[in-house]
């Protein structure tokens, strides 16, 4: 039987090898400090229409609800920085994490390669894979696994990495050597605060998620609110402004995942080629794309938002 630390550096070197960009372990326990926050965040409605937040509050808060007899939270983080952006700088813009394939796919599967890894080189062990779609705070659990602080926008933040990437778990009943949180490194900056344009960042490390761009134009089903026009800053799908002007993510290094790379058309189309498109153009432009979640109609209507 190999001991914690073996099977700690096991993981984590399988982790490495699928191409995660790293991997921080932390205890399967209730996150005390995250309760308060989380439920001061909904009461003052800060989730907008996006109700399933309200739902499995116990859940998001203890992961031993979500995977009976969990001893570790396995976090890892995989980059999506481009390394090509689109070409017209008056396009309306999508989020680089939209650029290529639906992230949930991508990492699932190489979620489900290091269960079967764990399985084979440790043993019988059980658990659950997360990507963003379940009940579970992926940035509280990073931090804690020390793969970086929460940032004033929000975003977990990384030195000399930034924060273009996606936080992924799997949560497993066996016991590993726990990491630390770091600490956090955003002193007094506001690069966030000043930038985003709608006001979103209503206090350092507190977004109204009703206010963000992304929640507008991904998250919201109904017409944009009046009073945001202009100030959308040419987003048609997310928003990338709080981190784009983060000083961490000067480190920022292009990611080597090729299902993240765009369709070269995506890149190439003009801002008339945007405000013209149809749904033929964006069922291809947009196949296995996480824009899908939008659909046709939704990108339209944010594309004429924008429009003068």
């Amino acid at each position: 039987m190999k001991n914690r630390a073996q099977h700690t550096r096991l993981i984590k070197d399988e982790a490495k090898r699928l191409g995660f960009l790293s991997c921080g372990i932390s205890k399967a326990e209730f996150l005390e400090e995250e309760a308060p926050r989380l439920e001061k965040w909904l009461n003052q409605n800060m989730h907008g229409q996006m109700s399933y937040m309200e739902n499995h509050f116990d859940k998001r808060l203890d992961p031993t609800l979500l995977v009976p007899d969990s001893k570790s939270v396995i976090s890892l983080l995989l980059n999506y920085f481009p390394s090509d952006h689109q070409k017209d700088e008056n396009a309306p813009k999508i989020s680089k994490y939209a650029y290529g394939q639906d992230y949930h796919h991508v990492i699932k599967k190489k979620l489900k390669e290091l269960q079967e890894f764990i399985f084979e080189e440790i043993g019988e062990v059980h658990g659950r894979a997360f990507v963003d779609s379940a009940p579970v705070l992926d940035k509280a659990w990073a931090a804690k696994s020390g793969l970086g602080w929460i940032g004033k926008n929000s975003n977990l933040l990384t030195q000399q990495v930034g924060s273009f990437y996606f936080i992924a778990e799997l949560i497993i009943d066996l016991e590993l050597d726990y990491d630390t949180p770091v600490t956090d490194h955003c002193g007094t900056c506001t690069a966030c605060i000043d930038a985003c344009p709608t006001q979103a960042i209503v206090n350092p490390y507190v977004v109204d998620g009703s206010k963000c761009i992304s929640y507008f134009t991904i998250e919201l089903k109904e017409e944009i609110p009046t009073e945001y026009k202009g100030q959308f800053d040419n987003w048609m799908f997310g928003c990338d402004v709080c981190q784009d002007v983060c000083p961490w993510n000067r480190f920022s290094k292009p990611h080597n995942e090729p299902l993240f790379n765009p369709k070269p058309e995506l890149l190439e189309m003009s801002k008339k080629d945007w405000e013209e498109i149809t749904q033929e153009v964006f069922s291809k432009v947009f196949q296995k794309s996480a824009v899908k979640r939008t659909k046709f109609s939704g990108l339209n209507r944010n594309i004429q938002f924008l429009k003068d």
